[in-house]
């Protein structure tokens, strides 16, 4: 799919990975609406790259239903879906204080697979009344799972078993779209230059960017964006989880 003159939807798109991916799909002519719950961030960022930035908890399907709806009448029907919102608090099941609290597996759930599943879900329906290309694709969609979802470390388990959900709708939702011409593919990042890895001290950064087989550094997010710009003009890419992560495989802790 040409990007160019398309209406895209990035979430998270207020920071790291959804920024840079919102950016690249500007530069290559979208017309882009970004929807991340930070909203004063999504504006600004939406505002350097001429788009179009709300405020939206994207595990609410009325938030993200009147969000796209407005979108569409600024843009037109998505054609394109970038799901990059996420959080990845640590914790284990079973801490020195006891148990994990429900809510607190719950909330990564809502967040990285329900948001998911939800802004997909709506994306697609409005990408299956547009009008096809010559290949019949309609639109394309990409979510962010993480190598977690296969290597998932202590500490990890609500957000490793997120995103292994994540990874594991990729196919079957790829299956079903096919009938309305609708691409669905995955993004497995590793270690990336993110706001949350900057945040860190710079030994915790450096001892990090130590386990890395090659290169030996963070990713960087515009790396990130290049793939999903890559994933959306090449049609024959379909139903794929493709791992972006220097050659990493996590170790258990």
């Amino acid at each position: 799919m040409d990007a160019a003159g398309v209406s895209a939807i990035v979430t998270g798109g207020a920071s790291g990975l959804g920024a840079a991916t919102a950016q690249a799909l500007a530069a290559a002519g979208a017309k882009v609406t970004i929807l991340d719950r930070d909203g004063n961030g999504a504006v600004a960022v939406a505002n350097a790259i001429g788009g179009l930035g709300l405020g939206c908890n994207v595990a609410d399907p009325e938030a993200v239903a009147v969000a796209l709806d407005e979108a569409r009448s600024a843009h037109g029907p998505c054609g394109v879906a970038i799901n990059c919102a996420g959080i990845a608090p640590a914790r284990r099941i079973v801490g020195s204080d006891g148990a994990m609290p429900l809510e607190d597996f719950q909330q990564v759930v809502q967040v990285n697979l329900i948001g998911t599943f939800n802004v997909m879900r709506l994306a697609a329906a409005e990408m299956a009344g547009r009008a096809p290309n010559p290949d019949g694709e309609r639109g394309v969609i990409v979510n962010t799972a993480s190598i977690a979802a296969f290597e998932g470390q202590v500490g990890q388990s609500a957000y490793a078993a997120s995103k292994g959900a994540v990874a594991a709708l990729t196919l079957p939702a790829a299956r079903e779209f096919a009938n309305i011409g609708v691409r669905v593919l995955a993004i497995a990042p590793g270690l990336f230059a993110t706001p949350l890895l900057r945040g860190m001290p710079q030994d915790v950064q450096d001892s990090l960017a130590a386990t890395l087989p090659f290169p030996k550094r963070f990713g960087r997010p515009e790396e990130f964006a290049s793939l999903v710009m890559h994933m959306i003009g090449n049609p024959v890419l379909n139903g794929e989880i493709v791992r972006l992560d220097s050659a990493l495989r996590m170790q258990p802790r």
